[in-house]
């Protein structure tokens, strides 16, 4: 099955691995339905590298599992913020446009560390540095341009966009709405939550509405204003340069492990 990512952006496509990562698929799936992931920034870039996001904080730190959001909401601590990351050995890192869940460090209880709502995509091919360290759960099938223009955004030096580009809405698809949206490029909500394979858990509550405003306090230029007019020249060359420098000494390391 298939979601569609409408970002700040533009439009990416995303197939999912329901059979053979269930569990992470279902997280997915049904924190797309509570708009858990509307409005979310992606909040690390890294040029040649990956794209990241799903953290409500934007900070690397926030994000939680549904299970443990569903339990936050009863007011019930008992439930772990992470599950354990389906690591499959055939689903790797090796084309650009893997999507996987991020996973934090080693949490007491559990064998290796947690996934909860934090993914990526990659933006490049072969990034085998990330194979058995994040969980593939999903491939892009439809907007490279988009991918390609996440790649080309200037950062901070802590990876953040001076840009926001934010997830707008995630819409869940079948066989037959993904020939639509292949032909009409554009959903309406109203399929946003249609086939999906998996039952709600126990407690799930689902908004009448998607939020209205992101859930980070962000002071970022805004969707219609350019990045580097904002910035003085001497400035956004030197970002431009460090864009340049970063990608390589990422490529050494890479190289390095």
């Amino acid at each position: 099955m298939s979601l569609l990512l409408e970002t700040s952006l533009g439009d990416i496509i995303i197939d999912l691995e329901v059979e053979a990562c269930p569990k992470t698929c279902e997280n997915f799936l049904k924190l797309c339905k509570v708009y858990y992931y509307n409005l979310h920034a992606f909040f690390n870039v890294s040029k040649d590298f990956l794209a990241q996001t799903g953290d409500p904080s934007a900070t690397g730190t926030g994000g939680e599992s549904v299970w443990s959001l569903i339990a936050f909401q009863r007011g019930d601590a008992d439930v772990p913020r992470y599950f354990e990351p389906e690591i499959i050995p055939h689903l790797k890192h090796t084309e650009k446009g893997t999507v996987s869940m991020a996973v934090a460090p080693h949490i007491e209880g559990q064998p290796r560390g947690g996934c909860g709502s934090q993914f990526f995509i990659t933006l490049e091919d072969r990034i085998e540095y990330l194979d058995g360290k994040h969980a593939v759960f999903g491939h892009v099938v439809e907007g490279w341009d988009t991918l390609d223009k996440l790649n080309d955004v200037f950062v901070d030096q802590d990876g953040r966009p001076f840009k926001d580009i934010r997830i707008r809405h995630v819409v869940v698809l079948g066989e037959d709405s993904l020939m639509a949206i292949l032909r009409v490029v554009r959903l309406t909500s109203a399929l946003a939550h249609t086939d999906d394979p998996f039952p709600d858990p126990p407690g799930l509550v689902v908004p009448n509405s998607p939020p209205t405003r992101p859930p980070d306090d962000s002071t970022r230029i805004a969707e219609d204003e350019d990045a580097l007019e904002e910035l003085p020249e001497e400035e956004a060359e030197k970002q431009r340069r460090q864009k340049e420098a970063e990608a390589a000494a990422l490529t050494l390391e890479m190289v390095g492990d």
